[in-house]
């Protein structure tokens, strides 16, 4: 079936936000899901023009808006690096002797690959350690929006139906890719289908799947079901019930909370799916007996005790990970803020803090997201123009502080520290009133003076950072060195698996890019069948059920346009995809290569796809093309963009 494609167009691009896209014309057009453009449409709002709220179209390049900080990552190579970086690790080393080797040698192939290229170089860890590849994109960083929908057509029946089905959503946003000031000319494309997918059809998806944890070991999969998945859905349902109350207060208010209580809520609901997965005695039986046979395999072969010791190695850091897991999310989790001070003043801070200690080492030393090959992307966050506002700020770190407060206990020697003899909202009023680092020019100026300038500008946050810095540091140290035990012990078991299974199981997601196939096709539920399709005829029909009551309320030209529509129009659809977070935006294809739809979400049966799939209700739900070109046509009168998807050419 693929036969006829070329690597080019069945790939697809990057965000660096997390999400999925693909080219869809020869002038530059990318398509992506509207929930996946809104930090940006967030950015580029303001009191008086709200894009998220009201859409935005740019009927001639002049017109389109360039992004403050998105970034755009198009796969070019890979290569397989594994032999080099296991060679880098001294034999018999382990812990942190190993992370910080593994470290130094990763940081080496992505600095000469980079300085070789002029490519984004990343070293990607496959099979939990099994193997190493190589990774290089090519970076834009010109990103203009072209057309967004309203956000109540993009995410239409809110977080009622999210991660349900039947749904109803035209979750799309449309991008244009400069370079040097020019519309890029991609060389390869994706064709637009006209028809789109059909019930039965071949389908694909090309896009870049988050983090699976599917090779996981029982003791992996118990600590996230007691330990750190009731810790994260805390936070969720907290910062959810915050942001509700503070955006009710006034439209602006709701306005500024728009993308965080969207993010909190769609991360809430899909929490809830992996927690109910994990708490099914059925399913953990399953993966108990299935890891028993696996042993009793392993323990047949020449390195059978090997395996089996890798197997006790795994739980015993898993229970060093789990002593220290509360306090290592509130100060330093490697991805996002920590819970403690969750706010944009004090992440740049932070960054701020730790670019200037972090350039005084050798590369291969310093923590991975100062690396000199990250430069680009880092310094493009860093010195973002993207307002950020000293009421929202106060409120998010407040809740935070008294967060950590209520966590760590009030008599915490570093709680005390922190709150300076201030409650949690004094204390966060203070910070954010006194901190100057959400001037860009201040920003550039400490960043440019390095550590001295840092430490001369006594900047209230900047000292709230370093206060809790050696603390974060250690219990990231600690948490590396365990996870470098885990990995060590993976490599050890999926070189053992791989003798007894072969390549039959893919390595665990890892945000690169992954090609799935499946078919269009519905399910049972509840002993009813769910068809694969839904129709503009049904988005209708979904309001009145509700008297057009929020969050079932249609934008008004959706309302004035129907008498001109095709109601029976498809407009989503599902298939078997196997997919997970990161595959947002993500383009689904027909055996042609052609574009037939855009993944956008999951079925509610599909949440718990971080560490299994089965393929018998587990659904990917995408927007259908057709729908997407009918809604452009008729509902938003842009048929010059029409146009383009459907010939490839403005």
């Amino acid at each position: 079936c693929l036969s006829d494609w070329s690597s080019d167009v069945c790939s697809s691009d990057l965000f660096n936000n997390g999400g999925s896209g693909s080219f869809v014309s020869g002038d530059g057009l990318v398509i992506t899901n509207h929930h996946v453009g809104l930090d940006s449409l967030q950015k580029m709002s303001d009191s008086a023009k709200n894009y998220p709220r009201d859409g935005f179209y740019a009927p001639t390049a002049a017109e389109e808006v360039k992004c403050l900080d998105l970034e755009l990552n198009v796969l070019q190579s890979t290569e397989d690096v594994t032999s080099r970086v296991n060679a880098g690790v001294p034999a018999g080393a382990v812990g942190d002797e190993a992370a910080k080797a593994r470290r130094r040698v990763f940081a080496e192939i992505e600095k000469e690959s980079h300085d070789k290229t002029g490519l984004r170089s990343d070293v990607v860890t496959l099979y939990q350690g099994g193997a190493y590849h190589l990774y290089r994109y090519k970076r834009y960083t010109d990103i203009r929006l072209v057309f967004a929908p309203e956000q109540q057509a993009a995410f239409f029946g809110g977080d009622p139906d999210n991660f349900e089905y039947p749904r109803y959503d035209l979750d799309i946003c449309i991008f244009r890719v400069y370079e040097n000031g020019q519309a890029i000319h991609p060389e390869h494309f994706l064709k637009w289908s006209v028809q789109g997918a059909r019930d039965g059809d071949l389908v694909f998806v090309s896009g870049h799947p988050g983090r699976t944890e599917r090779l996981f070991t029982v003791p992996e999969l118990e600590f996230m079901r007691d330990t750190q998945f009731p810790q994260v859905m805390g936070l969720l349902k907290r910062r959810e019930v915050l942001l509700i109350a503070w955006g009710g207060r006034s439209d602006e208010n709701a306005r500024r909370a728009r993308d965080d209580l969207f993010g909190y809520q769609n991360s809430r609901k899909a929490y809830d799916g992996l927690i109910a997965g994990l708490q099914n005695p059925a399913f953990m039986k399953a993966k108990q007996e299935a890891e028993e046979n696996l042993k009793r395999q392993f323990s047949a072969r020449p390195d059978g005790q090997e395996v089996l010791a890798a197997y006790r190695g795994i739980a015993s850091a898993q229970r060093v990970i789990a002593r220290d897991y509360l306090r290592f999310r509130m100060f330093s989790p490697i991805r996002g803020l920590p819970h403690g001070f969750d706010c944009d003043s004090f992440d740049i801070a932070r960054k701020l803090l730790r670019s200037g200690d972090e350039r005084l080492k050798p590369n291969g030393e310093r923590l991975p997201e100062y690396s000199d090959p990250k430069r680009d992307t880092f310094e493009l966050d860093l010195f973002s123009d993207k307002p950020i506002y000293q009421d929202y700020e106060i409120l998010c770190l407040s809740d935070s502080l008294s967060d950590l407060t209520e966590k760590l206990g009030y008599d915490d020697p570093t709680v005390q520290g922190v709150l300076a003899g201030k409650s949690p909202r004094a204390r966060a009023a203070e910070l954010v009133l006194g901190t100057k680092v959400r001037d860009v020019a201040f920003r550039r100026q400490l960043y440019a003076g390095g550590a001295p300038a840092v430490l001369a500008a006594h900047d209230p946050m900047i000292e709230l950072a370093r206060l809790v810095d050696d603390e974060s540091r250690s219990l990231r140290k600690t948490y590396e060195a365990q996870n470098e035990i885990k990995q060590q012990a993976q490599a050890i078991i999926g070189k053992a698996r791989f003798a007894i299974e072969g390549t039959s199981t893919y390595p665990d997601a890892t945000f690169t890019l992954r090609l799935s196939y499946g078919a269009v096709k519905g399910y049972e539920e509840n002993g009813a069948a769910v068809p694969s399709m839904t129709t503009i005829a049904g988005l209708y029909q979904r309001s009145a059920d509700h008297n057009d009551r929020e969050p079932f309320d249609l934008p008004q030209r959706w309302v004035d346009k129907k008498q001109a529509l095709n109601l029976d129009t498809p407009m989503n659809f599902v298939s078997t995809c196997d997919i997970i977070g990161g595959n947002s935006g993500s383009p689904t294809v027909d055996r042609k290569g052609e574009f037939v739809g855009i993944i956008f979400d999951g079925n509610i049966e599909s949440l718990p796809g971080d560490y299994t799939f089965d393929d018998a209700q587990m659904r990917a739900v995408s927007v259908h093309s057709a729908g997407i070109l009918e809604a452009l046509r008729k509902v938003y009168g842009v048929k010059a963009l029409a146009d383009e998807l459907v010939n490839g050419h403005r």
